[in-house]
């Protein structure tokens, strides 16, 4: 299987290094196999909290590969800000989807779906999945 057919992966968070880190988690977790093409896309182009439609449009460019890109997000305006990078039509890859999915536990269903060579709507679902996961 080549890379060619993975759906891609963006995690966007309000900070770099917790992007950094969950996309680290979510590779380290996924195994040996074959690599998702995954990007983090945290924090602001200075450094700081917050987001940015050009690193998340960066990003999602980065691990496009034509089988879609599955975006998690951590908090409300990472959220309002890949709305509205859908809604604009042109600045993120065709077949970009908004996942909604718990952000750790998400990635981790994504990357590790992905890695199989499952479409789009599968790593979607395996995402959103991570929802049920229960700690106690």
């Amino acid at each position: 299987m080549s890379d060619g057919e993975l759906v891609g992966i963006v995690l966007v968070s309000h900070s770099a290094q917790v992007a950094a880190s969950v996309a680290e988690l979510a590779r380290g977790l996924a195994g040996g196999g074959v690599e998702v093409p995954v990007a983090p896309a945290g924090g602001t182009e200075g450094g700081e909290l917050g987001t940015s439609s050009a690193l998340i449009a960066a990003a999602a460019a980065s691990v496009d590969r034509g089988a879609g890109v599955a975006v998690l997000t951590d908090l409300g305006s990472a959220v309002l800000t890949v709305k509205a990078l859908l809604a604009e039509g042109d600045e993120l890859p065709a077949g970009t989807r908004l996942v909604d999915a718990p952000f750790v536990e998400g990635a981790v269903a994504a990357v590790v779906t992905a890695s199989t060579g499952a479409d789009l709507a599968a790593v979607e679902a395996a995402a959103a999945e991570a929802y049920t996961y229960r700690k106690v």
